[in-house]
Protein backbone atom coordinates (compact mmCIF):
# COMPACT_ATOMS: atom_id res chain seq x y z
CA UNK A 1 0.00 0.00 0.00
CA UNK A 2 2.39 2.13 1.03
CA UNK A 3 4.54 2.56 -2.33
CA UNK A 4 1.49 2.53 -4.03
CA UNK A 5 0.39 5.98 -1.98
CA UNK A 6 3.72 7.62 -2.05
CA UNK A 7 3.58 7.93 -5.95
CA UNK A 8 0.76 10.23 -5.05
CA UNK A 9 2.31 12.46 -2.90
CA UNK A 10 4.59 15.03 -2.80
CA UNK A 11 7.36 14.72 0.12
CA UNK A 12 7.72 17.12 2.98
CA UNK A 13 10.63 16.88 5.59
CA UNK A 14 9.70 17.89 9.24
CA UNK A 15 12.81 18.95 11.75
CA UNK A 16 11.84 17.79 15.20
CA UNK A 17 9.32 19.54 17.07
CA UNK A 18 7.52 20.87 14.11
CA UNK A 19 3.91 20.63 13.29
CA UNK A 20 2.38 18.32 10.63
CA UNK A 21 -1.02 18.79 11.40
CA UNK A 22 -3.15 20.90 13.93
CA UNK A 23 -6.09 20.41 16.04
CA UNK A 24 -8.97 22.02 15.27
CA UNK A 25 -7.66 22.96 11.64
CA UNK A 26 -9.59 22.34 8.54
CA UNK A 27 -7.04 21.14 5.89
CA UNK A 28 -8.09 18.12 4.53
CA UNK A 29 -4.85 16.57 3.63
CA UNK A 30 -3.30 13.30 4.82
CA UNK A 31 0.97 12.58 5.30
CA UNK A 32 2.22 9.21 5.12
CA UNK A 33 5.05 8.70 7.17
CA UNK A 34 8.23 7.58 5.48
CA UNK A 35 10.50 8.10 7.93
CA UNK A 36 10.91 8.98 12.08
CA UNK A 37 8.35 9.30 14.03
CA UNK A 38 5.34 11.47 14.74
CA UNK A 39 3.19 12.03 18.01
CA UNK A 40 -0.23 12.35 18.06
CA UNK A 41 -1.58 14.61 21.10
CA UNK A 42 -4.89 16.44 21.39
CA UNK A 43 -5.30 19.56 24.34
CA UNK A 44 -8.19 20.08 26.33
CA UNK A 45 -8.12 23.21 29.11
CA UNK A 46 -4.77 23.74 28.43
CA UNK A 47 -3.84 19.77 29.56
CA UNK A 48 -2.07 18.03 26.65
CA UNK A 49 -2.57 14.34 26.08
CA UNK A 50 -0.34 12.31 23.99
CA UNK A 51 -2.70 9.66 22.12
CA UNK A 52 0.06 7.66 20.86
CA UNK A 53 3.13 7.26 18.43
CA UNK A 54 2.88 6.90 15.10
CA UNK A 55 5.61 4.99 12.65
CA UNK A 56 6.87 4.43 9.06
CA UNK A 57 4.68 3.24 6.60
CA UNK A 58 1.38 4.46 8.63
CA UNK A 59 -1.09 7.45 7.07
CA UNK A 60 -1.85 10.13 9.47
CA UNK A 61 -4.65 12.80 9.20
CA UNK A 62 -6.96 9.94 7.74
CA UNK A 63 -10.03 10.73 10.44
CA UNK A 64 -10.21 14.66 8.66
CA UNK A 65 -9.61 13.53 4.88
CA UNK A 66 -12.51 11.01 4.96
CA UNK A 67 -14.91 12.59 7.45
CA UNK A 68 -14.35 16.67 6.10
CA UNK A 69 -14.48 17.59 10.26
CA UNK A 70 -11.71 19.70 11.97
CA UNK A 71 -8.75 18.02 12.62
CA UNK A 72 -9.39 16.39 15.91
CA UNK A 73 -5.65 15.80 17.12
CA UNK A 74 -2.35 17.31 16.63
CA UNK A 75 0.13 15.79 14.57
CA UNK A 76 3.83 16.81 15.18
CA UNK A 77 7.34 15.39 14.22
CA UNK A 78 9.67 13.23 17.18
CA UNK A 79 13.15 14.22 15.82
CA UNK A 80 13.48 14.47 11.88
CA UNK A 81 10.50 13.13 9.96
CA UNK A 82 10.24 12.59 5.90
CA UNK A 83 6.81 12.04 5.02
CA UNK A 84 4.38 12.40 1.84
CA UNK A 85 1.29 14.68 1.67
CA UNK A 86 -1.50 13.37 0.02
CA UNK A 87 -4.49 15.55 -1.03
CA UNK A 88 -7.69 14.38 0.05
CA UNK A 89 -9.65 13.85 -3.57
CA UNK A 90 -6.54 11.20 -4.62
CA UNK A 91 -6.60 9.73 -1.19
CA UNK A 92 -9.92 8.84 -1.27
CA UNK A 93 -9.25 7.93 -5.39
CA UNK A 94 -6.73 5.33 -3.76
CA UNK A 95 -9.02 3.83 -1.11
CA UNK A 96 -11.70 3.33 -3.79
CA UNK A 97 -9.37 1.28 -5.97
CA UNK A 98 -7.39 -0.32 -3.53
CA UNK A 99 -10.05 -1.43 -1.21
CA UNK A 100 -7.62 -3.80 0.55
CA UNK A 101 -5.76 -0.54 1.85
CA UNK A 102 -9.31 0.60 2.58
CA UNK A 103 -9.45 -2.29 5.04
CA UNK A 104 -5.70 -1.53 6.01
CA UNK A 105 -6.64 2.10 7.08
CA UNK A 106 -9.89 1.00 8.85
CA UNK A 107 -8.16 -1.56 11.01
CA UNK A 108 -4.91 1.21 11.81
CA UNK A 109 -8.16 3.54 13.03
CA UNK A 110 -9.68 0.65 15.10
CA UNK A 111 -6.25 0.01 16.57
CA UNK A 112 -5.73 3.86 17.38
CA UNK A 113 -9.02 3.72 19.30
CA UNK A 114 -8.40 0.89 21.21
CA UNK A 115 -5.34 2.51 22.10
CA UNK A 116 -6.89 5.66 23.82
CA UNK A 117 -9.63 3.63 25.20
CA UNK A 118 -7.29 1.25 26.72
CA UNK A 119 -5.95 4.51 28.20
CA UNK A 120 -8.75 6.13 29.81
CA UNK A 121 -9.23 2.77 31.52
CA UNK A 122 -5.87 2.84 32.92
CA UNK A 123 -5.97 6.18 34.02
CA UNK A 124 -8.89 4.89 36.38
CA UNK A 125 -7.69 1.15 36.91
CA UNK A 126 -4.34 1.44 37.87
CA UNK A 127 -1.50 3.27 39.51
CA UNK A 128 0.94 5.22 37.94
CA UNK A 129 4.02 3.02 38.07
CA UNK A 130 1.94 0.65 36.36
CA UNK A 131 0.41 2.53 33.52
CA UNK A 132 3.70 3.62 32.90
CA UNK A 133 4.98 -0.14 32.34
CA UNK A 134 2.00 -0.89 30.10
CA UNK A 135 1.99 1.87 28.04
CA UNK A 136 6.25 1.29 27.74
CA UNK A 137 5.57 -2.40 27.20
CA UNK A 138 2.93 -1.65 24.15
CA UNK A 139 5.26 0.84 22.41
CA UNK A 140 8.44 -1.89 23.02
CA UNK A 141 5.90 -4.30 20.45
CA UNK A 142 5.81 -1.30 17.87
CA UNK A 143 8.60 0.62 17.98
CA UNK A 144 11.32 -0.86 19.84
CA UNK A 145 14.46 -2.86 18.64
CA UNK A 146 15.92 -5.85 20.28
CA UNK A 147 19.65 -5.39 21.71
CA UNK A 148 22.20 -9.05 21.70
CA UNK A 149 21.63 -8.80 25.41
CA UNK A 150 17.90 -9.23 24.86
CA UNK A 151 16.90 -6.00 26.07
CA UNK A 152 14.74 -3.65 23.64
CA UNK A 153 15.32 -0.08 22.74
CA UNK A 154 12.59 2.19 22.76
CA UNK A 155 13.06 4.00 19.28
CA UNK A 156 11.11 7.35 19.95
CA UNK A 157 12.95 10.06 21.68
CA UNK A 158 10.59 10.34 24.69
CA UNK A 159 10.79 13.09 27.18
CA UNK A 160 9.30 13.33 30.74
CA UNK A 161 6.89 15.57 29.44
CA UNK A 162 6.02 12.90 26.45
CA UNK A 163 5.72 10.57 29.05
CA UNK A 164 3.36 12.33 31.19
CA UNK A 165 1.22 13.46 28.66
CA UNK A 166 0.71 10.27 27.57
CA UNK A 167 -0.67 8.66 30.88
CA UNK A 168 -1.94 11.53 32.40
CA UNK A 169 -0.16 12.18 35.58
CA UNK A 170 2.11 14.75 36.45
CA UNK A 171 5.90 15.12 35.51
CA UNK A 172 6.85 14.63 39.04
CA UNK A 173 5.18 11.60 39.15
CA UNK A 174 6.57 9.77 36.22
CA UNK A 175 10.38 11.42 37.63
CA UNK A 176 9.07 8.90 40.79
CA UNK A 177 7.27 5.72 38.49
CA UNK A 178 10.56 6.13 36.31
CA UNK A 179 12.67 5.99 38.91
CA UNK A 180 10.56 2.62 40.84
CA UNK A 181 11.34 0.58 37.14
CA UNK A 182 14.83 1.33 37.44
CA UNK A 183 15.06 0.82 40.84
CA UNK A 184 13.60 -2.68 39.52
CA UNK A 185 16.11 -3.74 37.21
CA UNK A 186 13.20 -2.96 34.66
CA UNK A 187 14.52 -0.16 32.26
CA UNK A 188 17.66 1.94 31.98
CA UNK A 189 16.94 5.64 30.86
CA UNK A 190 19.16 8.55 29.49
CA UNK A 191 17.93 11.60 27.56
CA UNK A 192 15.07 11.26 25.49
CA UNK A 193 16.11 7.52 25.67
CA UNK A 194 14.73 4.74 27.29
CA UNK A 195 16.14 0.72 26.93
CA UNK A 196 13.94 -1.98 29.06
CA UNK A 197 16.30 -4.52 30.03
CA UNK A 198 13.53 -6.91 31.30
CA UNK A 199 11.03 -6.99 28.96
CA UNK A 200 9.56 -10.24 29.95
CA UNK A 201 9.24 -9.07 33.53
CA UNK A 202 7.64 -5.83 32.80
CA UNK A 203 5.27 -7.63 30.89
CA UNK A 204 4.36 -8.95 33.96
CA UNK A 205 3.82 -5.82 35.93
CA UNK A 206 1.95 -4.52 32.92
CA UNK A 207 -0.78 -7.41 32.98
CA UNK A 208 -1.40 -7.46 36.70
Amino acid sequence: MARALVARSVRRSFAAGRVLLREGARDSHVFLVLSGFVKVSTAADGVETLLGIRLPGEVVGEIGALTGVPRTATVSASGPVLAGQVQRGDFEGFLRQRPDAAALVAAAVARQLRWANRRRTDIAAFPAPIRLARVLSEMAEVCGRERDDGSVELLVPLSQADLAAMVAIAQATVHKALHELRDRGLITTGYRRIVITDPEKLRHIAEP
